[in-house]
C-alpha cells in the first residue's frame, strides 16, 4: 500500500459519508446507496488506477440521476 491509495481512500471514504448522511437526511435514495457504495468499495478495489475511475462514477451518479 502506498500513501496515494490510503488518501484516496480516506477522501472517497469521507465522501461517502457525506452522501449517505445528505441522503439519509432528504430521504433519497440515489446519494444514500452511492454513498454506502463509496465507504464500502474501497475494501475491494486495491488498484490505484480502478480506485480513483469506480470512485469518480460512484461521486457522479447522484449528480446525474435524479428520482
Amino acid at each position: 500500500m502506498d500513501t496515494t491509495y490510503l488518501f484516496l481512500v480516506i477522501l472517497f471514504s469521507a465522501t461517502g459519508m457525506a452522501f449517505f448522511m445528505y441522503g439519509k437526511k432528504q430521504v433519497s435514495f440515489i446519494p444514500m446507496l452511492c454513498g454506502l457504495a463509496l465507504m464500502i468499495y474501497p475494501y475491494f478495489v486495491t488498484n490505484t488506477l480502478p480506485l480513483i475511475g469506480v470512485g469518480a462514477v460512484l461521486i457522479a451518479i447522484p449528480w446525474f440521476v435524479r428520482l
